[in-house]
């Protein structure tokens, strides 16, 4: 029987947010229905709202999420009622032709809950990622369920659905960082301090965190950057001649660009050694384009990465991290600024944009 929740919607480009009563069906087959626990704040849901993925309003906003599993429909034998899980929005689908060349974390044929969420009228709601989890419940599809030990708190391990596992993944599987490397990161906001967390994880020897702002350069010392750099007032030649001055003279290893603009991207670039690494995690816009010497691509060789949900597996990597968290050895807690109630989201979208917090979490 559907049930009536309430949930936080985008009606229109730029509206405020507002909290809606929205129906969610029985899961159908390959389908779950999940009691959401705790929901982070994340740029993309921004985006969302401000029309910058797409314009097929209204969206139930929402996606870092974690919680219980209450329901499956038919065909589901991967998780089951009360398994506490990790929602993600890539559900990898085993037969695209990167599955199938045993690639999953590159599938093309990511797969929804085919039963749309709607409002009390009947209009159809667009989930956001596919999960809209700014809800006491939604409806997704079950490969989008990935199991993880309850002993973790659920604000701490939603997580790894989106902005934390996207920075720790483009240190760890797409920027591929190894023992004794030096590593570069720009931007340090919740993904870019992840990617620090990540590099250090990963062995790096010297992991530079660079940003216009002195609080999010503390914070990233704090979660193991080696060395910061403040790039206000910095053109990029200042740039890259201070990480170089950091790195011996020949630049990072691995740049990872967490801003995600023209003119950060060029500043990783040309901050990395010869045959280094480039990794942009960060989202451009449409417009954006890039002007460059095509001799400099082929003369500094080395790869230029682009890294997607940080190239994870769902399956594989989040139940290791939360190991690593339940360990001691990845502070995912450090990532939580605040935790919120579901009419706070508008107000954090704001301390977002400000920069104020890492992230805001919506707990149930």
């Amino acid at each position: 029987m559907a049930q009536t929740v309430r949930g936080v919607v985008a009606a229109g480009k730029g509206a405020p947010v507002s909290i809606e009563e929205i129906t969610v069906p029985d899961p159908g087959p390959g389908e779950a229905v999940v009691k959401v626990q705790a929901c982070g704040v994340c740029h993309t849901d921004l985006h969302y709202r401000e029309g910058g993925i797409n314009d097929e309003f209204p969206f139930l906003l929402g996606h870092e999420a974690a919680g219980i599993v209450e329901a499956v429909g038919d065909g589901v034998t991967d998780v089951q009622p009360g398994d506490f899980v990790v929602l993600n929005w890539r559900a990898v689908c085993g037969n695209c032709r990167a599955c199938l060349r045993g690639r999953p974390w590159y599938c093309f044929n990511t797969h929804n809950a085919k039963q749309k969420m709607t409002l009390a009228d009947g209009t159809e709601l667009s989930p956001a990622l596919g999960i809209g989890a700014f809800a006491e419940k939604t409806l997704v599809a079950a490969g989008q369920c990935t199991k993880v030990d309850p002993a973790a708190k659920p604000e701490v391990a939603g997580l790894l659905g989106c902005g934390v596992m996207a920075g720790l993944g483009a240190a760890l599987n797409t920027g591929n960082v190894g023992r004794g490397d030096t590593v570069a990161v720009i931007g340090a906001g919740g993904v870019g301090t992840a990617a620090v967390v990540g590099a250090r994880l990963a062995g790096a020897a010297k992991v530079i965190a660079l940003d216009l702002d002195e609080r999010k350069l503390g914070t990233a010392k704090e979660l193991g950057a080696t060395h910061t750099i403040n790039s206000k007032g910095l053109d990029h030649d200042g740039v890259v001649a201070a990480v170089q001055e950091l790195t011996g003279g020949f630049g990072a290893d691995v740049v990872i660009d967490a801003v995600g603009r023209p003119e950060t991207w060029k500043q990783a670039f040309y901050a990395r050694d010869l045959a280094g690494t480039v990794v942009l995690v960060g989202v451009p816009t449409p417009e954006m384009r890039l002007d460059m010497p095509l001799l400099d691509f082929f003369g500094r060789g080395g790869s230029l990465k682009s890294s997607w949900y940080g190239d994870c597996l769902p399956t594989r990597d989040f139940p290791l991290l939360i190991d690593l968290h339940l360990q001691g050895r990845l502070p995912l807690d450090r990532f939580v600024s605040e935790t919120i109630a579901l009419e706070d989201v508008e107000d954090a979208f704001t301390k977002m944009h400000h920069g104020d917090v890492l992230r805001s979490v919506v707990v149930f």
